[in-house]
Protein backbone atom coordinates (compact mmCIF):
# COMPACT_ATOMS: atom_id res chain seq x y z
CA UNK A 1 0.00 0.00 0.00
CA UNK A 2 1.34 3.44 -0.94
CA UNK A 3 1.82 6.11 1.67
CA UNK A 4 -0.96 8.61 2.11
CA UNK A 5 -0.36 12.38 2.10
CA UNK A 6 -2.82 14.76 3.75
CA UNK A 7 -2.54 18.53 3.38
CA UNK A 8 -3.93 21.05 5.83
CA UNK A 9 -3.59 24.62 7.10
CA UNK A 10 -2.88 25.61 10.68
CA UNK A 11 -3.19 28.98 12.33
CA UNK A 12 -2.59 28.45 16.04
CA UNK A 13 -1.62 31.34 18.28
CA UNK A 14 1.21 30.91 20.76
CA UNK A 15 -1.35 30.92 23.59
CA UNK A 16 -3.39 28.17 21.91
CA UNK A 17 -0.30 25.98 21.63
CA UNK A 18 0.72 26.89 25.20
CA UNK A 19 -2.29 24.85 26.37
CA UNK A 20 -0.27 21.77 25.40
CA UNK A 21 2.45 22.62 27.91
CA UNK A 22 -0.13 23.38 30.56
CA UNK A 23 -1.66 19.93 30.13
CA UNK A 24 -4.99 21.32 28.94
CA UNK A 25 -4.60 20.13 25.35
CA UNK A 26 -2.83 17.08 23.98
CA UNK A 27 -4.08 16.96 20.40
CA UNK A 28 -4.47 19.28 17.44
CA UNK A 29 -7.78 19.10 15.60
CA UNK A 30 -8.09 20.57 12.10
CA UNK A 31 -9.70 19.95 8.73
CA UNK A 32 -7.70 18.59 5.82
CA UNK A 33 -8.03 20.07 2.35
CA UNK A 34 -10.19 17.10 1.35
CA UNK A 35 -12.62 17.70 4.23
CA UNK A 36 -11.38 14.98 6.59
CA UNK A 37 -11.13 15.80 10.27
CA UNK A 38 -7.56 15.35 11.48
CA UNK A 39 -6.68 14.69 15.11
CA UNK A 40 -3.02 14.20 15.99
CA UNK A 41 -0.67 14.67 18.97
CA UNK A 42 0.39 18.30 19.33
CA UNK A 43 3.99 17.21 19.81
CA UNK A 44 4.10 16.27 16.13
CA UNK A 45 4.20 19.96 15.17
CA UNK A 46 6.15 21.36 18.10
CA UNK A 47 9.25 22.06 16.00
CA UNK A 48 7.25 24.64 14.00
CA UNK A 49 6.35 26.70 17.09
CA UNK A 50 7.49 30.33 16.95
CA UNK A 51 6.80 33.38 19.12
CA UNK A 52 3.60 33.94 17.15
CA UNK A 53 2.44 30.30 17.29
CA UNK A 54 2.17 27.84 14.40
CA UNK A 55 0.96 29.11 11.05
CA UNK A 56 1.28 27.60 7.60
CA UNK A 57 0.38 24.91 5.14
CA UNK A 58 1.47 21.40 6.10
CA UNK A 59 1.56 17.89 4.71
CA UNK A 60 1.20 14.81 6.90
CA UNK A 61 2.50 11.47 5.69
CA UNK A 62 0.89 8.24 6.83
CA UNK A 63 2.13 4.73 6.08
CA UNK A 64 0.47 1.32 6.15
CA UNK A 65 -2.33 1.08 8.69
CA UNK A 66 -2.43 4.90 8.92
CA UNK A 67 0.82 4.88 10.89
CA UNK A 68 2.19 8.40 11.37
CA UNK A 69 5.45 9.00 9.50
CA UNK A 70 5.88 12.77 9.65
CA UNK A 71 4.72 16.29 9.00
CA UNK A 72 6.48 18.86 6.87
CA UNK A 73 5.72 22.52 6.36
CA UNK A 74 5.03 23.41 2.74
CA UNK A 75 4.46 27.17 3.02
Amino acid sequence: MANQFIRFKLNLSYDQYLAVYQGVAKNVVTLADDGRRLVFPAGNIQRYLTKTGIQGYFEMELGAGNKFIGIKKLV
